[in-house]
């Protein structure tokens, strides 16, 4: 995953403990920051203990509508990347951040959606309300858990929206200071009879399990529900990030079999892979997986969390059999249509044909 300065061209408060970072992207990185609803950047934030340390923030604006990205971030108490970057950025500032990434994505903007939040989990919700209402035909409906009135991240937004898209948009708001905290029942009768497509959920850990269980009590499928949590990275991607290939540098390559071997063997299977529109083929120790063997390799795979939590890593099983030691981005039917994650795959068969083609 390659590591990019972008700079900020303006600040937005948007509460007293949110702001909303709008980016320039240059114009020869514009592909390499095509983004999809849902997705989120990983920003580096510099740290006098550590160097630095590596944080994902959702993008909050609509790649359908919006002129440019941008970053929406909510101080937490305790929060020592959300507090520097609300205290210390400002129109000007340079970032060093990931191309984005992140698999809590609409499959279409014409279908209908359930979209519950909680405090700053609006911030991919509004990507995808917004993507949806101006670049779709589907209807949505936004279950959206605060505090208090004062603590709601888009309050305006919100309101211009709904008035713009009168039988569209459906805004639902849960405020701790009128209802107490949220509970699975409450949230389920709040949301009754708008759970037909895809549900989508992201807040604290907190509020997700109370909406996890309002939406079972809903019943919605699983197969249906998207949760994307966040959470501090156990790893720190720009460790390892490579910087952006210019015109002038080689093409990345790799011969055939590391060790010579052009066969498998108990140890080891053989891997074909398709990136970036070529295929290479080497040798997969089978208890080491894909991702580790791609950047040992020296390609330039994408990745962020390591976790599978975030997606980033997704590639396609073509030929072959592999299983994957953790599997939390993927739904049952995108692991039955041949996805995987490259950071928690391992080999099972002999020949494995693997495409980064998503």
């Amino acid at each position: 995953m390659r590591a990019h300065e972008v700079k900020v061209v303006e600040v937005i408060g948007e509460t007293a403990d949110t702001v909303s970072l709008v980016l320039d992207i240059p114009d020869d990185l514009t592909g390499r920051f095509a983004y999809a609803p849902g997705q989120f950047l990983t920003v580096r934030v510099p740290s006098e203990r550590t160097g630095s340390v590596a944080r994902c923030y959702s993008l909050s604006s609509s790649p359908h509508h919006d002129p440019r990205p941008v970053l929406t971030v909510k101080r937490s108490a305790g929060g020592y990347a959300s507090n520097w970057l609300c205290d210390n950025v400002v129109a000007g500032s340079v970032l060093t951040v990931l191309e984005p990434s992140g698999s809590c994505v609409p499959r279409s903007l014409d279908g209908d959606v359930l979209l519950c939040a909680g405090g700053s989990g609006i911030t991919p919700v509004m990507s995808i309300v917004k993507s949806v209402l101006y670049a779709g035909r589907g209807r949505a409906v936004l279950l959206y858990a605060n505090r208090d009135r004062g603590s709601i991240i888009f309050a305006d937004r919100l309101e211009e929206l709904a008035a713009e898209f009168p039988g569209r948009l459906t805004v639902l708001h849960w405020l701790e200071s009128d209802r107490g905290m949220p509970s699975a029942r409450g949230l389920a009768a709040l949301a009754q009879g708008h759970g037909s497509g895809e549900c989508f959920a992201c807040g604290p850990p907190g509020f997700l399990d109370v909406a996890r269980k309002a939406l079972a009590c809903l019943g919605i499928p699983q197969h249906r529900i998207r949760i994307e949590e966040y959470r501090s990275l156990s790893e720190n991607p720009f460790e390892d990030a490579r910087p952006a290939r210019t015109d002038g540098d080689p093409p990345v390559r790799i011969d055939r079999g590391a060790t010579g071997r052009t066969l498998p063997d108990a140890d080891h299977a053989v891997a074909e892979v398709e990136f970036e529109g070529r295929t290479y083929t080497f040798d997969w120790p089978r208890t080491k997986r894909l991702l580790d063997v791609l950047l040992d390799h020296g390609l330039d795979a994408p990745y962020v969390c390591r976790e599978s939590a975030c997606g980033t890593c997704v590639c396609t099983v073509r030929r072959g059999r592999t299983r994957m030691v953790a599997r939390e981005a993927l739904l049952d039917d995108e692991i039955d249509a041949g996805l995987t994650l490259a950071c928690q795959t391992l080999p099972e068969s002999p020949h494995i044909h693997i495409a980064f083609d998503q």
